[in-house]
């Protein structure tokens, strides 16, 4: 298993592609270039359940917060969506909030002429496992900020899981990720890398190496996709703890 960043990483200077996904779309400014457009609904895509946590936390239904982000997603894509950026600029995260938060307000306050979801989905959603997904989550009875945090760090460790997995399966190591998985997180005793090590065949010693490399290259994962959704790289190491602080 490889620990070098992804070949995607590098790319000659002044790539926009070699700048994160965030970083691509605030560098358009009030323009709405393909590669920002791009960018943009990707991020969209990867984190819109903790938008549909927090809408839901705030009181809606379940179909009234399907519609309502659906909504959403609509006009932050199809519109330009820097006329507020103030700070929030600085995170995506924090970004997406304020522009939800604005946009609920002004529902709030029109009055409906039309019954809502009438439109075609601009983004193909789960909606089928969401609220399964938000009613475990609400049995913690977070706040609908802190469930949006919460909800967020989620999504982003799953993407960071995600990512990890298709590379293994890449490398012919599928069986070996399944196995060792859950030594991405602390706590697991000795006594499970031997079983691990009985099941995948492998001497003790090499599975310890490869839980090793598997940390490494998950803790390189998770820098890059969090610095994907900022504008300043500086700021990775602040938003891991304010993430991780969610499950506090």
């Amino acid at each position: 298993m490889t620990t070098e960043p992804s070949s995607q990483q590098s790319s000659t200077p002044g790539d926009i592609f070699a700048t994160t996904h965030w970083t691509v779309v605030l560098a358009a400014g009030q323009e709405r270039t393909p590669q920002a457009a791009r960018a943009l609904e990707e991020l969209c895509r990867s984190y819109w359940f903790p938008l549909y946590a927090y809408i839901r936390r705030r009181g809606h239904t379940k179909e009234d917060a399907e519609d309502l982000t659906q909504m959403f997603f609509a006009r932050l894509l199809e519109r330009n969506p820097f006329a507020h950026l103030d700070s929030a600029k600085g995170k995506f995260r924090a970004f997406l909030l304020a522009s939800l938060k604005h946009f609920l307000a002004n529902e709030r306050d029109k009055s409906r002429t039309q019954k809502r979801g009438g439109g075609q989905p601009i983004l193909s959603l789960d909606w089928q496992t969401a609220d399964a997904q938000f009613q475990v989550a609400n049995q913690r009875d977070p706040s609908p900020d802190q469930a949006y945090d919460r909800e967020w760090a989620l999504a982003l460790l799953d993407r960071v899981i995600g990512r990890l997995q298709r590379e293994c399966a890449a490398d012919n190591k599928a069986a070996l990720f399944e196995h060792l998985k859950r030594f991405l997180t602390p706590g697991q005793a000795e006594f499970a890398q031997r079983d691990a090590a009985a099941a995948l065949g492998m001497e003790e010693g090499a599975v310890r190496v490869a839980i090793h490399r598997l940390r490494k290259r998950y803790r390189q994962l998770l820098h890059d996709e969090i610095a994907s959704t900022l504008a300043d790289p500086g700021m990775v190491e602040e938003e891991i703890r304010a993430l991780f602080g969610a499950f506090t």
